[in-house]
This record gives structure tokens, C-alpha cells and sequence, in this order.
């Protein structure tokens, strides 16, 4: 079964209230399996123009990264993050295919 990814690129206005965010955001990541494999960190930008933060948080399937982005938890948690970030989102089901070189 692929996986489900969340890739946002964020501008954080207020990294003081955008804290509020993060910290109710987990009960949804947890519940349901979000694991991040990018979160912050230095990045180069060839082409293109992302915002200052990069994101890529996992789920187990396409079918988790929706619901959590749905769920009541997440949604409530988002409602803080409003005003204090720019964010834009993708959620995007991975790829469980053959790889290249693999026939």
C-alpha cells in the first residue's frame, strides 16, 4: 500500500504563537501515524520559489494523511496556526512502483 505525504513550504509570521500550533497539531500526527522526515532545517532552492520553513511529514497510507488533515483534532489545531504562518499544502499519495532500474 503507498504511503500518504504532507509537503507544505511555511512562512512563520509569529514563532511564539505559531508554538500553540505545534504542540496541538501532535494528538493529530499521532493519532494518526505521522511521522516527519523534513521539518525546518537548511535547503537549496535551484528552481522555484519556496518560503522559508520546508515540511514533509509521512503517513502509513493516502487514506491516514487525508483523514488526519480532516480530523477535528487537526482542524483545531490549524485554527491557531491562522494569522501566524502562511502555509502551502500538498497532500499527496507516495509512490509504491517500480523504481528506476528496476526493470
Amino acid at each position: 500500500m503507498a504511503k500518504g505525504y504532507w509537503v507544505a513550504f511555511a512562512e512563520v509570521h509569529d514563532p511564539e504563537g505559531y508554538e500553540a500550533y505545534r504542540r496541538a497539531n501532535a494528538a493529530a500526527f499521532a493519532k494518526y501515524g505521522a511521522r516527519f522526515l523534513v521539518r525546518g532545517g537548511p535547503f537549496e532552492a535551484p528552481e522555484g520559489s519556496p518560503r522559508s520553513r520546508v515540511v514533509v511529514i509521512e503517513f502509513p497510507s493516502w487514506e491516514a494523511a487525508l483523514a488526519c488533515y480532516r480530523s477535528p483534532e487537526y482542524q483545531a489545531a490549524a485554527a491557531l496556526r491562522q494569522g501566524r504562518s502562511t502555509l502551502d499544502l500538498v497532500i499527496v499519495q507516495g509512490w509504491d512502483g517500480p523504481q528506476p532500474g528496476e526493470g
